[in-house]
């Protein structure tokens, strides 16, 4: 059973650019550590404050293994203390996610 994590974070919308820059070192860290990224959402139109990312693992315990890799990466700590000096996120939820299969991927065409 694969599960994604789906992330809400709240953000100073003024440090915008700074999520932005911590959401793109993600691209090669999340990867690397066993994670396969979908992607990262800012805020387009509406709420300021609200982005969300996704990130899908085979099982809770890949989800696992993947969150002790990623605390003993450098770059990954580089990352979360950058986001900690830059205050750009005020708050982080993860909630856990199972996918109904016949509705993924769907396309139009």
């Amino acid at each position: 059973m694969s599960i994604t994590v789906f992330i809400r974070y709240q953000l100073d919308p003024f440090q915008r650019d700074a999520f932005e820059q911590y959401a793109n070192a993600w691209a090669k860290v999340i990867p690397r550590c066993g994670g396969d990224l979908i992607g990262y959402f800012l805020p387009q139109e509406g709420t300021n404050d609200i982005a969300f990312a996704l990130i899908s693992f085979e099982s809770l315990a890949a989800y696992e293994s993947y969150r002790k890799r990623l605390r003993a990466d450098p770059d990954a700590k580089a990352n979360f203390d950058f986001a900690q000096a830059k205050r750009c996120i005020l708050r982080e939820e993860r909630t856990f996610l199972e996918g109904v299969p016949s509705t993924m991927h769907q396309h139009t065409g």
